[in-house]
């Protein structure tokens, strides 16, 4: 796509565009004649199913003020808990910090070409599709591409944040949370995700997979120390030995 074609576009559109071309995507956006402010807009005018629409919603996480920006499936509503348990407790949104984090408005909001980099997770769900459609930085556009694809673009996890769906285990919750952390960031968010409970043999915590000793050093240490905490973290919690249903068995 040449600069004079890029110029045709709205400005967001037109950062999406970017985006995908210096990334080598196959699909760049498209206008629809009428706006697609909802999954279910989008899909009709696209003649799709709704859950094959990646839907971009923005929360606000209480810590940092950082956005949140979870891609979901059009047809399946994000359960804010399993959210909070990744990247820790958040609260909704409002348009103008959706516009000022963002650089896109509600109902344009686009997986990629964020005015800020956002905190991202990816929807399982949307894994049940050959081919998505998300929005491209207007609520007139739209693009193509895979679930993979998501993952690509974004570096994002791939996580459940749907209402109803199996909640993931305690090491698909901790190797997801570890991938946030390793894509970098100030405020490198704590393993504790409830209150501790020491495993007599293991001598590890049940939630985090930390020691006693790590657990009472953590806010004390800088953020490159907590990174060295996190990959010990994430490898006790993918060493068969360590997980706790074989911890369970053995007790």
């Amino acid at each position: 796509m040449c600069g004079t074609e890029l110029k045709a576009f709205p400005e967001g559109v037109q950062r999406v565009a970017r985006v995908l071309q210096d990334k080598g995507h196959a699909h760049m956006p498209v206008m629809l004649d009428d706006a697609a402010r909802t999954a279910q807009q989008a899909a009709d005018a696209l003649g799709i199913a709704v859950g094959q629409i990646a839907k971009s919603i923005i929360f606000r996480r209480q810590s940092d003020d950082a956005a949140v920006l979870v891609i979901a499936s059009g047809d399946r509503r994000v359960d804010e808990r399993k959210v909070d348990a990744i990247v820790g407790k958040t609260g909704r949104a409002d348009a103008d910090f959706v516009k000022a984090k963002t650089g896109f408005t509600i109902g344009g909001v686009s997986p990629i070409g964020h005015a800020t980099a956002p905190v991202t997770l990816i929807d399982r769900e949307l894994f049940r599709f050959e081919a998505i459609w998300a929005a491209a930085g207007h609520p007139h556009g739209v693009f193509q591409l895979r679930p993979q694809d998501l993952e690509r673009l974004t570096g994002a996890p791939v996580a459940d944040v749907a209402q109803h769906g199996k909640a993931m285990s305690t090491m698909e919750l901790i190797a997801c949370r570890a991938r946030l952390v390793r894509a970098g960031g100030p405020n490198v968010p704590s393993p504790c995700v409830s209150v501790c409970r020491m495993d007599a043999v293991s001598g590890l915590c049940e939630g985090c997979f930390r020691t006693l000793d790590e657990i009472s050093a953590w806010s004390g240490l800088a953020d490159e120390g907590k990174r060295r905490v996190w990959l010990r973290v994430e490898q006790r919690a993918l060493t068969p030995a360590l997980s706790q249903g074989e911890r369970g068995q053995n007790a």
